[in-house]
């Protein structure tokens, strides 16, 4: 599959004008100039392009309509592009981008790379539900590692921060952060996330003791034997999602607090649920336009 370019973005987005028009379509579903509502004439109307500014007029009445209201792109003095450039490189990336990183290919202040990156993370954090078939689940605990500590699983005392993780052969992957790893915390995860009838490959954890009972076929790897792959019996697909959220944030961003860890962990899991993606930087201006068309401006409650 080709992805997309660079290229294609300038191709696609050469500059601001482009941008709003592009916006404009996903709001109104078609172009303003084919006939959107107009609150005036309380009917269809044409609507064309005002010169200079982010808004289209009534070409009966003259009244204005604002596609980038309630987006992000709303009153801010950077420009669209910038904004859809930024989408493209955190969208497309596979192990994430700083903000710093961002201030240098934007061109901007570091204050306003935090601030769209902040922004734009919002928008990837997704309700993964109704995942089905063969279906791996594992627990990662994020905080480093400390002088003296074991590997392994930590205790009850452990400064560590778990999340948990459910990813569907093949599909998408749900990962939330939890105050524990109890049973009682974990097993409604499950119930919510996993389809009944599905395939479970766990570990030996004992919080995964009753999924048998609880509709699912359920099947263990042991991993104290030091056995990994058993036939089709394994939780590789969900420690290489693992591999991959730990080796960007230790590379990208170094370290993550437990207040913010579930934004980051959101941003990997959306990567990966569109890693099949032709352009993820138009799936994500798509996804805020369709929270603000369904009263959804604030951020998504956390993937779980």
């Amino acid at each position: 599959m080709q992805r997309y370019t660079i290229r294609d973005f300038n191709r696609d987005f050469p500059d601001d004008d482009t941008c709003i028009e592009y916006v404009a379509r996903l709001v109104y579903g078609v172009d303003p100039s084919e006939g959107i509502p107009c609150r005036t004439c309380n009917t269809d109307r044409k609507h064309h392009r005002l010169s200079g500014r982010k808004a289209y007029s009534c070409d009966h009445c003259g009244t204005h309509v604002y596609p980038l209201a309630g987006t992000i792109f709303e009153k801010s003095s950077t420009s669209l592009k910038s904004w859809f450039y930024a989408m493209f490189l955190i969208g497309s990336t596979r192990c994430g981008i700083s903000a710093k990183q961002l201030e240098r290919e934007l061109g901007v202040t570091y204050k306003t790379a935090w601030r769209m990156f902040n922004q734009i993370r919002k928008l990837m954090g997704e309700p993964i539900e109704n995942l089905s078939g063969s279906v791996e689940i594992d627990e990662s605990y994020f905080g480093g590692r400390r002088r003296g500590t074991k590997r392994g699983r930590p205790g009850k005392d452990s400064h560590k921060v778990p999340v948990v993780g459910i990813v569907e052969r093949g599909g998408k992957v749900a990962a939330l952060v939890t105050p524990d790893t109890t049973r009682a915390t974990v097993e409604p995860i499950i119930q919510r996330k996993v389809l009944p009838g599905s395939m479970i490959y766990t570990d030996e954890y004992a919080v995964y003791d009753r999924l048998g009972k609880k509709g699912y076929t359920h099947r263990r790897i042991p991993h104290s034997e030091q056995v990994y792959v058993l036939g089709d019996v394994s939780t590789n697909t969900i420690e290489g999602f693992w591999g991959l959220v730990k080796n960007g944030i230790r590379g990208v961003y170094h370290s993550v607090s437990a207040k913010h860890l579930q934004s980051y962990i959101n941003e990997y899991a959306y990567r990966y649920n569109h890693r099949h993606d032709d352009e993820p930087m138009t799936a994500l201006v798509r996804e805020r336009v369709r929270r603000v068309r369904h009263g959804q401006h604030g951020e998504y409650a956390p993937v779980g």
